[in-house]
Formats: structure tokens, sequence, C-alpha cells
């Protein structure tokens, strides 16, 4: 990459200070960073490397007013250096085309420049649009759908008839479309239940590296747009989640369940099927959901769950329950020395 600073800026719709002709030819972390790289600033405690960085060129907050090196000023760094990032990232892959090694079946939809690596499969009625990239050891299977843009990295499977928006990206080892998990039961042993639903990505979510997101029963499982999954995450069938929600690692989701929109799900919570999660609520790690949250509610770690702040008290009492049990244990056999005295004992004599 070749950008001087001037159009950086112009990009990111900012200003400099600073020589804005200095040339840029690479990006890193501000304590890795060398001439010519470009590096960011987006938390205080960062900005003791500013005299001291070998980076030709920071993006920083308004707050910076001067620098050995030009500084590119922005309202957001983090979100600035992520855009810029992106933009170049993907101006980079200028080639395309079906790798000789892979199979995409004759009556597939495959956009011209989309790109198809080697040992990659593309199903029968399956459509790939445009720009596209699929990674080797991929499964798309018969009738899915891949929307423009969308990344799907090594060995991700991709069921048959599931769709995928635009702009997504899938990491590396994640199944879309595997079956629910839905049983009967004949008073002797399970009987499996046939998944005939889909799984629906809308368009600009991002999923992790070895996560599950089962078929709907009926219907469809549906993931909507600017979801953000982290690693080895567990979606039931049918389950729906709402725009803009972020699943954190091993969480589980069980069928049926309703999540809203910007709800947090943070690491190793579980959620019971058939529940609803209000719009912007909070599930902190461990925590066991077993009943209805309210939207902007806020709830605690461990089984059941609880309001966060109960927890917080909670939390306090726990290391304090020795003493309080030995207290209990005097005030009870106080309690049962006063009980068995005769009416008038405990008065004074005279």
């Amino acid at each position: 990459m070749k950008w001087r600073v001037a159009d950086i800026a112009k990009f990111l719709d900012s200003d400099v200070l600073g020589d804005a002709d200095t040339l840029i030819t690479g990006i890193s972390g501000i304590t890795e960073a060398r001439e010519g790289d470009l590096s960011f600033i987006a938390q205080p405690k960062y900005a003791q490397y500013l005299s001291t960085t070998r980076a030709s060129a920071l993006i920083v907050s308004q707050e910076y007013t001067e620098a050995h090196i030009p500084l590119i000023r922005v309202d957001n760094p983090y979100l600035a250096f992520a855009t810029f990032l992106t933009h170049v990232t993907q101006s980079e892959r200028n080639y395309s085309g079906v790798a000789d090694g892979a199979f995409v079946h004759a009556d597939a939809e495959v956009a011209e420049d989309v790109i198809i690596m080697h040992h990659a499969y593309v199903g029968r009625g399956a459509v790939v649009k445009s720009k596209a990239i699929i990674h080797p050891g991929v499964y798309v299977g018969d009738g899915a759908e891949i929307g423009e843009e969308t990344i799907v990295y090594p060995n991700v499977t991709v069921m048959e008839r599931c769709v995928l928006g635009d702009r997504v990206i899938i990491h590396a080892g994640t199944v879309i479309g595997s079956d629910g998990f839905g049983f009967a039961h004949d008073g002797t042993r399970p009987v499996k239940i046939p998944q005939v639903g889909i799984v629906r990505i809308d368009d600009d979510v991002e999923i992790g590296s070895n996560c599950s997101i089962d078929r709907a029963a009926l219907g469809t499982t549906w993931i909507k747009s600017g979801v953000v999954m982290d690693n080895l995450v567990q979606i039931g069938h049918n389950v729906v989640v709402e725009e803009n929600s972020i699943i954190i690692s091993q969480v589980g989701v069980s069928g049926s369940t309703h999540i809203g929109k910007n709800v947090i799900l943070t690491g190793q919570a579980g959620l019971l099927g058939h529940l609803t999660v209000g719009d912007g609520a909070v599930v902190t790690p461990k925590a066991g959901v077993s009943r209805d949250v309210a939207p902007g509610e806020v709830v605690s770690s461990g089984l059941p769950q609880l309001p966060h702040k109960t927890w917080l008290r909670v939390a306090q009492t726990i290391p304090r329950l020795p003493e309080i049990r030995r207290e209990l244990n005097r005030l009870r056999k106080r309690v049962e020395e006063l009980e068995k005295k005769e009416p008038g004992d405990d008065e004074p004599a005279g």
C-alpha cells in the first residue's frame, strides 16, 4: 500500500497537523510501528507513546495539538482506524475467479467477480453473488445463497438453503444450518423430529470461529443485520437475534428464544428456550437465564439469574457467611436461654 497522509485524511473526512505529504506504506500498533507505518491512539493510556513511536503518522482524537509526526485528527480514532484498515484490506483483493481445484455445480449461479478457492464446494442451485470470497474447504449446500462481498473462511459449512446476506463474515470452522436439537419421546427412546427450516443471516453480520447456528425446525433461525458473534457460540433452532446485538464466547441460546436489539450476552451465559430478552439488556458472564429479561435489564452472573444490583449485594455477603453463621448461632442460643427462664427471672431483686 502507498497512501499520502493527506489522502488518508480526505478519506476519513478529517484534518491534518504536520506534513500532509508524508508517505504511508503500512499499518501497525503504536508500540510495534516502524517508519512508513500508520498507527492510532484511541485510549489515554497510550498517549505516553506519542513522543517515542516510530510510526510515520497517527490517527488521534481532536484534543491532540502537537507531535513530532503528522496527526490525523478525528472524533473517534478507533472507528476511523478500523474504517481505513477495512478499506485498505478490501481494495487489495484485486483477483477473482474459481480455482481449478474447486467444485462448482453446473446449476449453481456464480457471479464473474467472485473468488472461490481450492477444495471449496458449491452445490446445485446455490447462488454466490458479486465479490464474495469462499476459502478452501468451504461447503455451500444445494440452494444456499452467499451475498455480495461476503467472506466465508476455511472449513465453514453453509448447509442447504441457508442464506447469507451482503458483507457477512463467517470465520473458520463455523456451521450454519446444522439440524436443530428436536426430539419427541415414544416412551423408551428419543425420536428425531425432521428439521426442515433454514438459517437466515442478514447484512453486515460477523460470526466467529467454531460457532454452530441450527436451522429451524420449521421456518427460520434469523440473525439480523449488524449482529456480532464471538467464537464458540451455540444458537438453537428458531432463535431470532435482532439488530446490532453482541454475543460473546461460549454463550448458548436454546431454541425459539427471541433476543432483542442491542443486547449483550457475555461469556458462558446460558439461555433456556422460548424466552424473550428485551432491547438493550445485558446478561453478564455465566448467568443462567430461565425467565424473560426486561428491556435494559442487567442480569447477574450465576444460577438462578438475579438483577445485577441484587447480585452485587449477594457477592459482598458471601465472604461474610462464616461470621454471619457464628453470630446467628450465638443469637439462637441466647434466645433459647431466654425462653427457658421463668417469667420474672430476669427482673432485678429488691
